[in-house]
């Protein structure tokens, strides 16, 4: 009875596409069939308001609808405000939205205006490439989400106050849904009094099950928000420490080869890269794929085969005690495993001038900062930094912004930025590139309203008016915790393997009659991946593939211990 009970639900789980293309309509809903037909119901609708009307009949007769593929544009209701209506009705269901390049940008924006699921570029043959692996992804999650609506936390805080925008990051990255409603509006307002709040201390955080949080850190926030922050054991085959893309690699191959392994991360997973608006030469994404996008595939990937995450938890150090190596978190407590992965990757510099350090948060952001893109629209942003990460972080604000202005230190690009974002930038309208130009202060009361710009070359000033300022000005390791543990060199990026012998003897206090393995520290059992490591290559593919292969000579470390 039970196999046929859902047999029976099974059938009546419902796919739904919308398209105002007949064509198009009928394709989509012919390869949905062919890949789904089996298993689900297929209901396709022509305009916005024929798939509102089908989804409450859907409703009314007590059927499931699983994923709802709508394209953006259509006349009347557009994709978006139709997949913000469905919302109301069927809250579970998950969203893909169908769109041109054109307009990835408000695909982007809908991540978090909707909670969008996925968004996927026309055309999409081959399906097999290009849309089945997306809907499979989302039909598992649906089917592990019991179908039940997602709670939604609510953040009350100020345009321009630096941990507000904090927070908007710290949940944005972590693929928390959140509404955020301005101080100044009713629906703010009315939140604060709620509350017992007169406004004054910001951001007012209000989780799904109604409790005021009054200006939290992130692990307090973490905790409140359903972000697991505390290990279920004492004891691991394998931590890793970082979460960005060596560590979430590591996290994958580490797991799913059976070691029981443990991902701790000081703020969200993803790091660097998971800021990214677009990263468009990693292997196998010919298209193109945001940085929260492979984040959420790889974390959701990591735990699949059964590896635990930790979200902001700060890593204070490491000890050896015999086989064991124990890390030690801020809070006192501690955790231990028979080996680990440094993969704990890189900050941005700050930048040093008058100024900046007041405003940092308030106009001035370090990284891109994507929850503030929206609010750039329409207006002039400038950009320090002469990397990829500066020039994808024009790119996409240059779709919504007036005019971006890449402030370079150098006399040109080609020292440190892919040929192929060079020529995007180039050909790009609304940018322009300052070369052998830095900032020299900024200006502002409460929030950024000028900078001081120097020509290099010349020595000329010029005072210009700026409301965003997005710096990216190379990266720090964040390895000072490891000091008198780990072997550094002198910029602070961990050695490794054959960097620690090139006279051909064994690092201090190495006592194993063996050398260490490629990524293996000083320390027997404790590797390092990604970014990190000293003379790293500084890209997503090879810190992803560092983090398998440090999981492999961790497999060969732990069989000869």
């Amino acid at each position: 009875m039970a196999q046929a009970a859902d047999a029976a639900a099974a059938a009546r789980t419902v796919i739904l596409t919308v398209d105002d293309d007949p064509g198009v309509s009928r394709a989509v809903a012919r390869d949905l069939r062919r890949r789904y037909g089996e298993s689900y119901r297929i209901v396709r609708a022509e305009s916005g308001e024929s798939a509102l009307e089908a989804l409450r009949e859907l409703k009314l007769r007590g059927d499931l609808v699983a994923v709802i593929v709508a394209d953006y544009r259509m006349p009347q209701m557009n994709g978006i405000e139709f997949l913000e209506q469905a919302l109301d009705v069927y809250p579970g269901a998950r969203r893909v939205l169908l769109t041109a390049y054109a307009d990835t940008n408000a695909a982007i924006d809908a991540i978090n205006v909707i909670d969008l699921d996925h968004y996927l570029l026309k055309p999409w043959d081959p399906p097999e490439e290009k849309l089945y692996p997306v809907l499979d992804d989302l039909l598992e999650a649906w089917r592990t989400s019991d179908y039940k609506p997602v709670p939604v936390t609510k953040v009350v805080g100020h345009r321009w106050s630096a941990r507000s925008s904090g927070v908007r990051e710290f949940l944005a990255r972590n693929q928390v849904p959140y509404r955020w409603y301005s101080v100044d509006t009713p629906e703010g307002r009315r939140l604060l009094a709620a509350a017992g709040q007169d406004g004054e201390r910001l951001p007012l955080v209000v989780t799904p099950d109604g409790t005021p949080l009054v200006e939290p850190d992130d692990p307090d926030l973490a905790t409140h928000v359903g972000l697991a922050t505390t290990p279920t054991a004492q004891f691991y085959d394998l931590v890793v420490i970082g979460g960005g893309p060596a560590g979430l690699g590591a996290a994958v191959y580490g797991a799913s080869e059976g070691l029981r392994t443990l991902l701790v991360e000081r703020s969200a997973t993803g790091g660097q890269a998971g800021q990214s608006s677009r990263i468009e030469n990693y292997l196998g994404f010919p298209d193109g794929v945001s940085g929260v996008q492979l984040t959420d595939r790889a974390r959701r990937q990591a735990t699949k085969f059964g590896a635990e995450i930790l979200t902001a938890r700060e890593v204070s150090g490491l000890e050896v005690n015999g086989s064991a190596r124990v890390v030690r978190f801020s809070d006192g407590t501690a955790v231990a495993a028979h080996s680990v992965i440094l993969a704990t990757g890189v900050s941005y510099r700050q930048l040093q001038a008058p100024g900046l350090e007041e405003l940092t948060g308030c106009g001035v952001f370090y990284g891109s900062a994507l929850t503030e893109a929206p609010a750039c629209s329409g207006q002039d942003v400038y950009i320090v930094g002469g990397a990829n990460s500066a020039g994808q972080a024009a790119m996409y604000l240059s779709r919504g912004a007036k005019s971006v202005t890449l402030l370079v230190r150098g006399a040109s690009l080609s020292a440190s930025m892919s040929h192929y974002l060079i020529q995007q930038v180039t050909e790009a309208p609304n940018i322009t590139v300052r070369t052998s130009t830095v900032v020299e202060a900024a200006h502002g009361s409460g929030h950024l309203e000028q900078l001081t710009l120097k020509d290099m070359v010349t020595g000329h000033t010029e005072l210009v008016d700026a409301q965003w300022l997005f710096v990216f000005i190379g990266a720090a390791p964040l390895t000072d915790w490891l000091e008198g543990t780990v072997l550094r060199d002198e910029h602070g990026f961990i050695m490794a393997g054959p960097d620690m012998t090139s006279d051909g003897q064994p690092p201090p206090g190495w006592e194993l009659d063996r050398p260490p393995y490629h990524l293996e520290t000083n320390v027997p059992g404790v590797f390092v991946a990604g970014d990190a490591r000293s003379e790293s290559a500084k890209r997503v593919a090879s810190a992803v593939g560092e983090g398998a292969m440090a999981v492999m000579l961790a497999h060969r470390y732990l069989e000869q211990s």
